[in-house]
């Protein structure tokens, strides 16, 4: 007798094998990625957060110096600039920036001819955070801008109802912020603010902040006071948080 062997299949609508996981996520086989040594696969990683960036930003560096031949602008150590950094100093000012300050994203400074923005080591400015300088503004060292943070030293007249509000001009102050003030997202600064200060999402400061303070709204107010005894704002005499930021 012959060998007793089932019939293959004569059903047309036999469906075929599913596809292994590695075939649905687009991972490469288990087997392939093990041919793969660990130093290739993190190539691509390496291209767009490492080596990449740092690349875009030696170039940007470059741009900005050669753009602005008539300006001083100092990058004192290693700087880097994210995309969309831009300077705008037409008529000259200075731009001088610590060691390890870091512009993510879309930072803008416009300074005017004797505009002059100081910028301090191991400070961040992450998003859409613009600077308008005609006189100064100095920026201490491990101070961080949140995202879209205005910083103005002038601020526009309104008062004379004879002259169009646009001729009327600028009433300007110089700005200082002092080392480890941290500011969040979509503030307004026209005023100084004091060593180690937060200042809360959204807040407008148009008058002084003491050092140690916690402040929000609109204008800033001062609401706690974390420093040493003694020193506490005269609104807040006599009191100190014990809370944990």
């Amino acid at each position: 007798m012959g060998n007793l062997q089932p019939p293959m299949s004569t059903d047309t609508h036999t469906k075929p094998p599913a596809p292994d996981a590695s075939a649905r996520t687009g991972a490469a086989p288990e087997g392939l990625s093990r041919l793969i040594p660990n130093r290739v696969r993190w190539w691509p990683r390496k291209l767009g957060y490492v080596w990449g960036p740092r690349v875009a930003s030696a170039l940007r560096k470059r741009w900005v110096l050669l753009r602005n031949p008539h300006a001083t602008i100092r990058f004192e150590g290693p700087v880097y600039l994210g995309p969309g950094f831009s300077l705008h100093m037409p008529d000259g000012g200075e731009f001088i920036v610590g060691p390890n300050v870091e512009f993510r994203r879309n930072f803008r400074a416009e300074i005017g001819s004797n505009g002059r923005v100081v910028i301090g080591a191991n400070s961040y400015l992450t998003y859409d955070v613009i600077i308008a300088c005609s006189t100064t503004v100095e920026i201490g060292e491990g101070c961080g801008l949140a995202q879209a943070t205005f910083v103005a030293d002038g601020s526009h007249r309104y008062r004379d109802l004879d002259i169009p509000f646009k001729d009327q001009g600028y009433d300007f102050r110089p700005i200082k912020i002092e080392d480890e003030v941290q500011i969040h997202s979509k503030c307004t600064i026209v005023s100084d603010i004091g060593r180690r200060s937060v200042i809360g999402a959204n807040a407008v400061v148009s008058r002084p902040i003491p050092p140690f303070c916690l402040a929000a709204g609109v204008p800033a107010k001062v609401l706690d006071y974390f420093g040493p005894e003694g020193e506490e704002p005269p609104e807040l005499a006599g009191t100190r948080s014990d809370r944990s930021g």
